[in-house]
């Protein structure tokens, strides 16, 4: 049975390569558009879409705001087209707190010069989201950050990964971290101009500093570094000192930053002086990576599937032996912390 879709965009031009770019795929039916969020409510209690693709910035009702609404009435699958300004990575980072699946960026001021670029990204991101579980969102107050510290601090390296859901994910595992937790460095796979206003997000609400990574960073206590996107972020040692290098290179695992990449740095260079967590994410990069942590010594973690936006990438290194230990993602940071 196709997937059926209900895009909503204010623009008739982007409707329309949108739905060109869909319907180039057997497997997915465009079952109506709309040109704002009052139109896409009523399309959507009468047609009930398997995903609605929905535009950020749209009159009467900005996106944000309908997709805050429709995951606490109706909680459907999402995937937001979004700019590549700052602002809206920004709004697509606001997109993801507030429950869609992902986000396909729209790489020109004019979608049509974007089409053959978004096309793979956008089919494959819909395909995603049909299987994924959503939740319905309840207006509740923000968390607190973790504001205690370890008794004592450590120099152990933290390496996480995630893909699809994890930008959530990502914030619930940091914000159980107090602030002199060990050393992190996170892929997150995220395109370029979007990863330094993700850290920056974190940064606002966790106990621990986080930022966009550069090169030759160093990797101590309190610090959070996120892999900038398009580039891949690589564990380096002198000394008794731990680095980041960051580069480009050929896609590995089908993504650039790759969580592979990260993991068998830290393997190499880190050995059994590290903890290895793969969250939420659609695929297989870092499962490998995870185990040949693990082979060298790293405890690992792995998110459950009940937890899990879409339990790919933690099942694939679950079921090739690489996570000592899987457990729901509101367990994930008291984990690191007894593992330590």
């Amino acid at each position: 049975m196709a997937i059926r879709v209900l895009i909503v965009d204010d623009s008739a031009t982007a409707r329309a390569v949108l739905r060109d770019i869909l319907e180039s795929d057997d497997s997915i039916e465009v079952v109506a558009t709309a040109s704002d969020a009052y139109v896409a409510r009523d399309k959507i209690v009468e047609l009930r879409p398997d995903v609605v693709c929905l535009d950020v910035e749209m009159p009467r009702m900005d996106g944000i705001t309908f997709l805050k609404k429709l995951m606490h009435h109706m909680p459907l699958p999402v995937v937001m087209v979004s700019s590549l300004t700052q602002s809206g990575a920004k709004t697509t980072l606001e997109a993801l707190e507030a429950g869609a699946v992902d986000f396909v960026p729209k790489l020109h001021s004019h979608i049509y010069d974007s089409k053959d670029e978004m096309k793979d990204e956008l089919i494959a991101k819909i395909k995603t989201a049909s299987k994924v579980k959503v939740f319905k969102k309840e207006l509740k107050t923000q968390m607190q950050a973790n504001t205690t510290s370890l008794a004592e601090t450590t120099n152990k390296i933290l390496a996480i990964g995630a893909s699809t859901g994890g930008t959530e994910a990502l914030k619930d595992v940091l914000m159980g971290l107090p602030r002199n937790a060990p050393g992190t460095i996170i892929v997150q796979h995220m395109p370029a101009n979007f990863t330094a206003p993700f850290a920056q997000r974190l940064n606002s609400i966790c106990a621990m500093e986080v930022r966009e990574a550069k090169n030759g960073d160093s990797i101590t206590p309190g610090l959070v570094l996120v892999a900038p996107g398009d580039y891949h972020m690589v564990v380096r040692r002198s000394g008794a000192r731990y680095y980041v290098e960051i580069g480009s290179g050929e896609k590995v695992s089908g993504h650039r930053p790759s969580v592979d990449v990260l993991f068998n740095s830290v393997a190499k260079i880190a050995g059994s002086n590290a903890i290895g967590v793969i969250l939420t994410g659609m695929g297989a990069d870092g499962a490998k990576g995870l185990l040949s942590m693990k082979n060298a010594g790293a405890r690992t973690i792995g998110q459950d599937e009940a937890s899990c936006i879409v339990y790919g990438m933690p099942k694939i290194a679950y079921d090739i032996g690489a996570v000592e230990r899987q457990v729901p993602l509101e367990r994930v940071a008291n984990t690191i912390l007894s593992l330590i």
